[in-house]
């Protein structure tokens, strides 16, 4: 028996100490990577997470290295503001679920405030603010501007659906506002943005009207042909949604690369300090903005937790899929493009970096207001009843 237990006892030591040397060794090559593979890991992460925002970051620094090759040399009055532009819109009209706005009377106090405050509130403060500072010297008016159009532009499809389902919010609000929002600021968003900035002397508003309906609604509507009696599209959009999803993505960072393409070349009297505080201002208006409408959505819609956690990102959120190739649209003729273009840019990660940081606390307390108001009972009585 001493024997067996002597063994027994060297077998478990020698497998032990097999253990410890095999840990060693894997701690050893984790530390033994080299500096070029950790690199590349972090590069892959990145990519992975933050592709677009990667793409348009280099975009931006290719353009700044030599403006010509993207303000001429890639013929960008065709392939970005036609070609690129008509892809976006009839990838946009394949996918926006204009089938959903037959929900708009089962919740049309809802509905509307959503839209209201979207397009009317945010555009409305934004201006005033950056108004303000352009007149105190505080901001470059190119930028101030820019803030401006970004603030007329309507909510997010992808993301605000994310999100909302992520905080346990209602998916159908979300789902039937973004295809309302991005198909009413077709139209809405540059009747906004003449209104607040006015029509320079360059712009023809017959011109450019007639250039957002070949560009943007003609496009639009072919998409939605193809969605409503084409089933092949819609099926073969689904099956390669996640590399559309990338071409879409590089398909914008290309347009973003020939607008600052053209901004950099041309002479601009903004600096690197303008860019900051516009950054600071957008994520203070933004934090306001959600701060807001949380607490009137709260008195509005005081028992319906679902729907006050979607009006929350719906209210504030703006879409960069419609809004980069629309202001370029607008304006392609215009040397400010690129300013015009970088609150957006900066608007877009900022609501998702907010956004995703309240997710867990904004589904927590649904669950806590639907154990207060006894809708999860509700729900179960519900289902044992089925």
């Amino acid at each position: 028996m001493t024997r067996k237990a002597d063994l027994s006892m060297e077998v478990s030591a020698s497998k032990g100490a097999e253990v410890k040397e095999n840990a060693v060794e894997v701690g050893e090559k984790d530390e033994n990577k080299s500096v070029s593979e950790k690199v590349g890991m972090f590069i892959s992460n990145l990519w992975n997470t933050h592709s677009f925002l990667t793409m348009v970051i280099i975009a931006i620094i290719a353009a700044s290295i030599y403006p010509p090759l993207g303000a001429e040399y890639v013929y960008p009055e065709y392939t970005a503001t036609w070609g690129a532009v008509l892809f976006i819109f009839v990838l946009a009209g394949l996918k926006l679920k204009t089938e959903e706005l037959g929900r708009a009377f089962q919740r049309i106090r809802f509905n509307a405030f959503v839209q209201i405050f979207n397009f009317m509130f945010d555009s409305s403060i934004i201006y005033v603010v950056s108004r303000s500072l352009e007149h105190v010297g505080a901001l470059d008016a190119a930028l101030a501007d820019g803030m401006v159009i970004a603030s007329c532009l309507p909510l997010t499809i992808n993301m605000v659906l994310v999100l909302t389902s992520s905080a346990g919010g209602d998916e159908s609000a979300a789902v039937f506002n973004a295809a309302f929002g991005n198909l009413v600021g077709v139209f809405l968003t540059p009747a906004l943005i003449f209104m607040y900035i006015g029509v320079d002397s360059d712009v023809e508003l017959a011109e450019v009207f007639f250039k957002l309906g070949c560009r943007v609604v003609l496009p639009l509507f072919v998409g939605q042909l193809l969605r409503n009696y084409y089933k092949p599209a819609v099926e073969w959009s689904k099956k390669h949604a996640k590399v559309l999803k990338k071409v879409q993505e590089g398909t914008l960072s290309f347009i973003v690369y020939t607008v600052f393409c053209k901004t950099f070349e041309s002479d601009s009297d903004a600096t690197f300090v303008d860019a900051i505080v516009m950054i600071a201002v957008i994520f203070v208006m933004l934090c306001t903005l959600m701060a807001v409408s949380w607490f009137v959505l709260g008195q509005a819609f005081k028992n319906e937790p679902k729907l006050r956690v979607m009006g929350l990102f719906g209210c504030t959120h703006k879409t960069v899929a419609m809004g980069v190739p629309l202001i370029n649209a607008i304006y392609e003729d215009n040397d400010n493009v690129g300013l015009y273009t970088l609150p957006l840019l900066v608007w877009h990660p900022m609501q998702l970096f907010i956004g995703s940081t309240i997710t867990s606390k904004l589904n927590s307390f649904v669950e806590r207001e639907e154990m207060r108001l006894g809708l999860n009972e509700k729900s179960e009585e519900d289902i044992e009843n089925v």
